[in-house]
């Protein structure tokens, strides 16, 4: 009996949340500022590609690193706007800013040093993608990273992009 709710705790935990619009949860800005999750996921109906990741994380930083090489590109073809979530926690979020400030990242950065948007967004680990309509809805998700997975990424921003389904 245990083994069958452990399991069903399992699958209830990687539940996907296609579909339904990310979370409203308060978050802080790279400076410390209150923002709402709503708000930084609009952007004038383009896509919006929302990346869960820790300093610690080298996949992370990898995946973030070849995003921001091509986020030039990918912006001004699809409009796509990225945005990170740092999930480090709050003993470690004061390296954050200067972490991503040496790398030279050009997109936003978020700190969610309590984890809620994380376990709002179902998110177990990092590094953790997900591709949000221009409507505010979830509609692709990505675990982990390999080099190359950017081109798998970018045909999804491209499709959502243009209103094309995601297969």
């Amino acid at each position: 009996m245990k083994k069958i709710i452990a399991l069903t705790l399992l699958v209830f935990s990687f539940v996907i949340i296609y579909g339904q619009e990310v979370p409203q949860v308060q978050i802080k800005d790279i400076n410390g500022k209150n923002v709402n999750t709503k708000s930084i996921v609009e952007n004038n109906g383009k896509p919006v590609l929302v990346c869960f990741f820790a300093t610690w994380c080298k996949p992370c930083i990898v995946e973030l690193t070849a995003y921001n090489d091509l986020y030039p590109d990918w912006e001004e073809e699809t409009g796509v706007k990225i945005i990170a979530i740092s999930t480090d926690n709050a003993r470690s979020t004061n390296r954050v800013a200067p972490f991503v400030n040496s790398r030279g990242w050009e997109f936003d950065v978020y700190l969610d040093a309590n984890g809620d948007f994380k376990r709002a967004m179902n998110v177990v680990n990092e590094p953790h993608t997900f591709l949000i309509d221009g409507n505010g809805k979830v509609v692709w998700q990505h675990t982990s990273y390999l080099a190359g997975d950017e081109k798998k990424v970018y045909e999804m921003i491209k499709k959502t992009a243009e209103g094309k389904p995601l297969k």
